[in-house]
């Protein structure tokens, strides 16, 4: 976490050593971590952006460790309506369908082939919005989805469910016109 008095991090002095120092009021591209930032000037702790005046880094895919990632990307693939854009043995790439609005805005699905099976509750899931939660909970089902239990109570207004790979992700409710 950046703080406002100096940020001390690695980088090459003067003579051309490296070591640790205080970059903040230099200014220097390098994060706490002493990692460059293009575009990113610290200064007095605080994080500037150059002339682009918003940041450059966007998240370009959501990645998915996958015993069978042909099948786990058929789920998905028929779960969003989403299109296969890379197609090795290995790893499987979806996007948005052409010409819509999420085509570039919208990170991929990325199914990378993995040996281990999933065991524990993920960190990260996906949150789905509908226009009909119950509709597409039911949709989802029939295409291989499970109901499961991660403690949830019983008023919540999403529904978790988990694909054929135990993935959990949960179908929020509708927005109505008020939100």
């Amino acid at each position: 976490m950046l703080d406002n008095a100096t940020v001390k991090c690695w980088g090459e002095n003067n003579s051309g050593r490296l070591g640790l120092g205080n970059t903040a009021d230099r200014g220097d591209q390098v994060n706490e971590m002493g990692v460059n930032l293009p575009g990113v000037t610290l200064r007095a702790g605080r994080v500037s952006m150059h002339e682009t005046g918003r940041m450059t880094l966007r998240i370009q895919s959501v990645s998915i460790d996958a015993r069978d990632p042909d099948a786990l990307a058929v789920f998905w693939a028929a779960v969003l309506g989403w299109r296969r854009t890379y197609d090795e043995e290995d790893e499987i790439a979806l996007e948005p369908p052409e010409g819509s609005g999420e085509v570039g805005a919208a990170p991929e699905l990325l199914f990378v082939k993995a040996p281990d099976d999933k065991v524990v509750k993920n960190r990260l899931h996906l949150d789905l919005r509908p226009d009909d939660r119950d509709a597409e909970v039911a949709r989802v089902e029939a295409l291989g989805a499970r109901r499961v239990d991660i403690g949830q109570h019983d008023e919540v207004t999403w529904v978790v469910l988990a694909d054929p790979e135990g993935n959990e992700f949960c179908v929020l409710r509708a927005l109505t016109p008020d939100d």
